[in-house]
């Protein structure tokens, strides 16, 4: 499978994040529009198939991202 940079991975991240904030602020259709549009970015860049496995995925490949996988464990 094709890996995609890092550095593209934590602009999508970056802009699904902003996006999420401002769908939050005003739900307008043109905000969720360009995030259903980053989620399927992300998904099909991580090979996942829901955003927040993508968004996992992609933070996992990011230079400095910690090898264990710790999204289970309690905080």
């Amino acid at each position: 499978m094709l890996m995609a940079h890092p550095a593209v991975l934590k602009n999508l991240i970056e802009q699904y994040e902003t996006l999420r904030i401002l769908h939050a602020e005003d739900g307008s259709e043109e905000v969720r529009q360009r995030m259903d549009d980053i989620a399927y970015t992300l998904c099909v860049s991580t090979g996942t198939r829901d955003v927040d496995a993508a968004l996992v995925a992609a933070r996992h490949q990011l230079p400095g991202a910690r090898t264990q996988d710790d999204s289970l464990l309690a905080t």
